[in-house]
């Protein structure tokens, strides 16, 4: 196999797609859980890396978002990786609140049961 420096090199050379986005999820630091699952544009991904709270691009209202900014419920950020091919980011943070904007804990707060939903 040929080398690959975005595969197995330390520059970071996101892989950003034809929308100019990348997939990011959010996990809790202290307990592992899935908290939300959103997209980075290129300025999204700068501002999660320097201000160290986590930083989005809406699909639906075309525009940025920091995450907590009218709630109040950041996501501090602990640590950010990138996946191999670097088409996906992890956050690894503490949230201060709840992470959904349905006020849960985690937006991924059902199950799929058969056809339907079970709350957790």
């Amino acid at each position: 196999m040929a080398d690959n420096n975005r595969e197995t090199g330390l520059e970071l050379d996101p892989k950003f797609n034809a929308d100019g986005l990348i997939t990011a999820v959010a996990t809790d630091k202290n307990t592992g859980e899935v908290l939300m699952l959103a997209h980075m544009n290129r300025e999204a991904l700068d501002l999660t890396i320097s201000s160290g709270e986590a930083w989005f691009w809406s699909r639906s209202r075309a525009s940025l978002w920091k995450k907590g900014e009218t709630s109040g419920h950041i996501l501090r950020v602990a640590d950010i990786r990138i996946d191999c091919d670097q088409d996906a980011v992890w956050l690894i943070v503490e949230p201060h609140g709840p992470a959904c904007h349905t006020g849960a804990t985690s937006c991924f707060y059902r199950r799929v049961v058969g056809q339907g939903l079970q709350r957790i």
